[in-house]
Formats: C-alpha cells, structure tokens, sequence
C-alpha cells in the first residue's frame, strides 16, 4: 500500500488534473480517519491523503482507492491482544526528516506495546523544520519519551554538554535525559529492519510492511493458512 509523499507535488508545480468528485473523496478519507483507531497499519496512508484534502487531484483520488482496495482484501484483519503477554510496556519511535515535500517538516510517529501488542500509536507532522535529522528524531522521542531508538539521538542523551547545533532542542533533551536517569526509560538501538514505527513513517515495500505489521500482533484471522 505504497501511498507516500510524492503525492503532495503542488508546491513544485507539478499539479495534475482535479479530483471529479473532491466531496467524495473527502468523505471517503474521513471515514478512513475513523479506521485509524484500531487499524494502525493506515496511519500513514491516511495521514497523507488527509493534507490534499483542500484540493484532491485524480492521484489521489486513485491512492483512496488503493487504501479502499487494501480494506478489501483484508476486512477481518486487526490486533490481536495476546492472552500471554508479559505486559512489559516497550516503544518504538521515528522521524522521516524534513519528508513533507511542502513544509519541509518532518514527521513523527511511535508505536507503544503491552507485551507484544499495540496499545497506542501516532503519526504526527512535527510543528516546526528540524535543523539534523538527530532533532527530528529527538522530537519524535520526546512525544513518545518511552525508548530511544537512533544512534546519534542516543548520543546526545548519554552527553550533558549541548553543543551549539542542539541548542534550540534543550528543552527535548533535557525532558529525554531526565527520563533516562530516572530508568523511566532504556536506550535501545533498534535496527532498520525491525523498526516498528517505520510502518507509521515511510510507504514501504509489501514484503516489508506486511513482515513489520505482523511483528505486533496484527493479523487477519479469515486469512488462508
């Protein structure tokens, strides 16, 4: 379900040729909004979609119904809340650095587990341009403040000395550091490839996202064995 940015093109003058029906579509990925509560793996499709909704062209209409096509081909899938989790609460979280191709801003998302079921996730454009990639990924912890995931993140929270191109995130850092002294959290380091909140982040390919939503206990129990 490879929705991504390159949807949002109309700052570059790439504009293609208006939705015919730009109330359907709206209604449509307003419904789809409402999935998002218990279907996480639309989180970022949806987030996507929601920001042409002004002025929807025929791609994205098109991208509305590979989402619909998706659902489709899935109606029983969703979390399966596992009777023999360990309710140790665990969190992932990411940055897609300055994705958005109109603002520049980066996006935020976590996911937050019980065991090995989801609980909670968001995806979030972050409110202002990070200056490093190392800010947007603070930002996304801070939002989360529940594991560190990034080399250079981790970095900075292990340093007290702030250095002048971290200045202007003191105040995330601090909250992070503060929560890492106090064990409220641990620093982990996770790899590419098992990095949850990517499916929240990034339009990945259907090998990737389907192994990484399988990784919290999403499932389609009407799937064929």
């Amino acid at each position: 379900m490879e929705v991504n940015h390159k949807l949002l093109q109309e700052e570059r003058g790439e504009q293609g040729p208006l939705c015919k029906d730009p109330v359907w579509f709206r209604r449509i990925v307003g419904r789809l909004v409402y999935l998002t509560i218990t279907r996480l793996d639309l989180s970022y499709s949806v987030h996507i979609l929601s920001q042409v909704m002004h002025k929807p062209q025929e791609e994205h209409w098109n991208a509305a119904m590979r989402v619909i096509r998706y659902l489709k081909g899935s109606p029983g899938q969703g979390i399966m809340l596992r009777a023999d989790s360990d309710f140790q609460i665990r969190a992932f979280c990411d940055s897609d650095w300055c994705g958005c191709p109109l603002t520049r801003c980066s996006l935020s998302a976590y996911m937050v587990l019980s065991g090995n079921s989801p609980v909670a996730w968001r995806t979030k454009k972050q409110d202002t341009v990070s200056h490093s990639s190392a800010e947007s990924e603070y930002r996304a912890m801070s939002d989360v403040l529940k594991e560190l995931k990034c080399k250079s993140a981790i970095y900075i929270a292990a340093n007290p000395v702030f250095h002048e191109r971290t200045k202007h995130v003191e105040k995330d850092c601090h909250s992070v550091r503060d929560a890492v002294k106090a064990k409220l959290i641990a620093t982990r380091h996770v790899r590419t490839n098992e990095q949850l909140a990517d499916i929240l982040t990034k339009a990945l390919g259907s090998s990737a996202f389907h192994y990484l939503l399988s990784k919290p206990g999403v499932c389609n129990p009407h799937a064929p064995t």
